[in-house]
């Protein structure tokens, strides 16, 4: 009995395994566990700097900035707000300076950004054929990107002063008498417009001729040999091979005509540069938040303004999105 005894107690004490062993499992498991976080968890390490980058200088502010909007804020006390809940956005509704900014933002983004696009889909054709230089022609055209937008300001304003201005001494030949660039409303915001135009269409010409590269030559040679001339091409093979890097710079494009400030700030040359003019007759929207927050020192206001620009890009790509999917069914 004591033998069989312990045998089964030796049996059963044999069934454990060994220290060794345990440990190499353990081992094991942790190795697995990390195998499983690393692959799972990798993907959201690599991205979280973004996201928390995002949430200190864009998503914090944008809320703090709709709470700073429902509230009559002075910068001299932000500490002291005052609710009023939706009177600044009602007050803003009713304010006929909102309205002209709006229309001055509005107009002066179809003047640029319609020959800008063109002129940048032209030039992209040109530079997407085999020229002799053709990487210095590239570079050139993005110069006037790289240019600050404070100097290219400068010198257009120069260009367009109306007694001594190159522009108007170029017009004069053909008899036009000398244009107030400045004072008047249409030619201050063809001025404008030519900044943006200049400054822009390189780089949206880049894109453009990056995104020709990518369209498989067999469809050029394929309308060659149906007898489709140059000119056909381009509208049947290079535009529709394009559309959609078309549609991304329609909508960069209006991001940036609905944020233009530099631009007309510089123009105004002084104290009108912020007021658009001495009759707002170029103010735009960032012109008129930065009266609003930094002349007239109402944060609350211009709280409301930044509010309302954000809802209107909001607005561009809903209808964007919109004419996309019609335009996709209709074809």
């Amino acid at each position: 009995m004591a033998t069989s005894t312990k045998t089964s107690q030796g049996g059963a004490l044999g069934t454990a395994p060994p220290a060794g062993n345990r440990a190499s499992g353990d081992r094991q498991g942790r190795r697995n566990l990390l195998h499983r976080l690393d692959l799972r968890g990798a993907p959201y390490a690599f991205v979280a700097p973004f996201f928390v980058v995002f949430a200190a200088f864009s998503f914090y502010p944008l809320l703090y900035t709709s709470w700073i909007s429902l509230h009559r804020v002075e910068m001299s006390s932000l500490n002291l707000m005052e609710w009023v809940a939706f009177d600044n956005y009602t007050a803003l509704w009713h304010d006929d300076r909102f309205w002209n900014a709006l229309a001055n933002t509005f107009t002066i983004g179809v003047i640029s950004t319609v020959p800008q696009l063109l002129m940048a889909l032209g030039l992209a054709h040109l530079l997407n054929y085999k020229l002799r230089g053709s990487t210095f022609f590239r570079v050139a055209a993005l110069t006037p990107y790289a240019t600050s937008v404070g100097a290219a300001a400068l010198v257009f304003t120069m260009l367009f002063e109306r007694d001594f201005g190159m522009i108007n001494w170029m017009l004069g030949p053909f008899g036009v008498d000398n244009i107030d660039w400045e004072n008047n409303k249409w030619a201050a915001q063809t001025a404008i417009s030519t900044i943006v135009i200049w400054r822009w269409t390189g780089y949206n010409a880049l894109l453009y001729l990056a995104a020709m590269q990518a369209i498989p030559q067999d469809r050029y040679e394929a309308a060659a040999i149906d007898g489709a001339s140059r000119w056909q091409q381009f509208l049947k093979v290079t535009v529709p091979g394009i559309r959609s890097t078309i549609v991304f710079t329609i909508v960069l494009s209006t991001i940036g005509a609905t944020q233009l400030f530099g631009e007309p700030l510089i123009f105004g040359q002084g104290p009108n540069g912020i007021t658009g003019g001495a009759d707002n007759q170029y103010q735009t929207l960032g012109l008129l938040l930065y009266e609003e927050g930094w002349k007239n020192y109402q944060m609350g206001r211009a709280a409301t303004v930044a509010w309302a620009m954000f809802l209107l890009l909001i607005l561009v790509f809903v209808v964007q999105r919109v004419l996309k999917r019609a335009l996709a069914r209709s074809s």
